[in-house]
């Protein structure tokens, strides 16, 4: 077993990339940000073009740490594509609020190579350090916007407990090691037969403790207070991101794991992630009904999409995790879009926050408030939009996996979270405006995020086969690392 460095092209692209643009930052003055945003979609393209190079490897490097399969190959696209529609949205937003700042395009790309890492990691060490790559940049982001007092207040949350949060993580991998002898999950799995009762014990306490830490990435309710607060204090931009790719990796994650330790996992274990899964959903749609603010509903709006993809973990299996993921996709390109709209609605200085100042826009600016509302209506989950084709197909691995409850209770929360989502709707379009807008500086970045998530979402609802084919192969390769057991066993 060698180093094959074909399966971590993606990360050195993005890796490079990210350093690119810090020794840029030092030399560029004039058109700064517009140079900047070239060179980051330069380097994101290419990272695009590395992971679809690799679609046809499977292989185990690094000394069995690091795995080049469909689920990483899949991961890889949903980072890339999150990091590339951020950046789109963005770049005007980076040009005027933080007059160009390098380090914001540096952080986003040094965060999507700690989610690249989490993805593709067979060891659970390994899988930490992408966390942290992944969590320290965000946590840097949150505050980036330091005129406002919002925004370093959230970064200071989000870093405190972020930090304890994973040492939850790290006193769970150290749980694990001290039942196994290892941390290599492949070779973890091969040593479940030799291991007695007090083993049991202590992988139950250290998968525990791995979901504590995980789960606040995740914002897995009751580990999701940290949401509110820092999606509305972040800079919008940021926002987006944090919403999309790191939650993605977050349930990489924990597929990953929770797959290897699946024969020791007992049923009361089973029964903690479906109560998890229905408190997540439903505390997250209860809530969002109540805010006014629209960064602060859509942050408790991501809380209920967590937990309707703890559904497909609970459900597990090939159709579990391909519903998993097929999701995360179909929320990556929705929730970055919705943001998209919202930078373009918020106006300088992110004066209009509110629900309520959407009021008039409907016909004020129909393109916006039009894309806007297939964004609500997708994440509500109605026909004809990606959202509803990823809530069936979880719905359908509940069903399947003979969970038929959970699939009952994740309807219900589904009904519930329309009237929060119609409600932003509403008000657009049958609610006077209270007051005078300045007016929308679109820009032609801003609007290629709107029309590349607009599209996609349109399309994944009414044309998505060749998609859940994708997710699919990505199922097949659930139990992939069973097959490395002899390969490992044998170095």
């Amino acid at each position: 077993m060698g180093f094959n460095w074909t399966i971590i092209g993606p990360e050195i692209a993005i890796l490079v990339t990210g350093s690119v643009i810090l020794v840029s930052g030092l030399f560029l003055k004039k058109g700064r940000n517009s140079v900047l945003t070239a060179i980051s979609l330069i380097g994101i393209l290419i990272a695009l073009s590395l992971t679809f190079k690799s679609f046809s490897i499977t292989d185990l490097s690094f000394q069995g740490a690091v795995i080049g399969d469909r689920i990483a190959f899949f991961f890889k696209i949903i980072f890339c594509l999150g990091t590339l529609l951020t950046i789109f949205a963005a770049s005007t937003y980076v040009g005027r609020e933080l007059k160009g700042l390098s380090e914001f395009y540096i952080l986003v790309f040094f965060a999507t190579f700690g989610m690249m890492v989490m993805a593709s990691s067979t060891d659970l060490i390994a899988i930490f350090l992408g966390l942290e790559v992944m969590s320290i940049p965000l946590y840097v982001l949150a505050g980036i916007y330091r005129k406002r007092l919002r925004s370093r207040e959230a970064s200071m949350k989000y870093f405190f407990l972020g930090a304890f949060a994973s040492g939850f993580f790290l006193y769970g991998i150290a749980l694990i090691f001290g039942a196994y002898g290892s941390t290599n999950l492949i070779e973890i799995s091969s040593r479940f037969s030799f291991a007695g009762g007090a083993s049991t014990f202590l992988t139950l306490a250290g998968i525990a403790l791995i979901l504590i830490g995980v789960g606040f990435k995740v914002a897995i309710a009751p580990f999701h207070m940290w949401a509110p607060d820092v999606y509305e204090g972040a800079p919008a931009p940021v926002t987006a991101f944090m919403s999309a790719g790191p939650k993605a990796a977050g349930f990489a994650a924990l597929f990953r794991i929770f797959t290897v330790f699946a024969p020791v996992l007992n049923d009361k274990f089973t029964s903690i992630l479906w109560i998890l899964c229905v408190l997540t959903m439903t505390w997250g749609n209860v809530l969002a009904i109540s805010q006014k603010n629209i960064k602060r509903m859509l942050a408790y709006s991501s809380i209920a999409h967590a937990g309707y993809v703890m559904i497909a973990l609970v459900a597990g299996g090939k159709s579990g995790f391909s519903a998993a993921i097929f999701y995360l996709l179909v929320y990556t390109i929705i929730n970055i879009g919705a943001f998209a709209v919202i930078i373009l609605f918020i106006g300088k200085g992110e004066k209009f926050e509110n629900i309520s100042d959407y009021a008039g826009f409907g016909f004020k600016y129909p393109f916006a408030a039009i894309a806007l509302t297939i964004f609500m209506l997708a994440l509500a989950g109605i026909p004809a939009t990606a959202g509803f084709v990823g809530k069936y197909k979880i719905f359908m691995a509940a069903l399947n996996s003979g969970f038929y409850w959970l699939a009952i209770i994740g309807v219900i929360n589904s009904l519930i979270s329309v009237w929060y989502y119609i409600y932003v709707v509403v008000t657009m379009y049958m609610k006077p405006a209270e007051h005078e807008h300045p007016g929308l500086a679109f820009s032609p970045t801003l609007l290629v995020a709107v029309l590349i998530t607009l599209i996609l979402t349109l399309q994944l609802g009414l044309f998505p086969e060749s998609y859940l084919k994708f997710s699919d192969l990505a199922g097949e390769h659930l139990g992939l690392m069973t097959i490395f057991q002899s390969i490992f066993n044998s170095l």
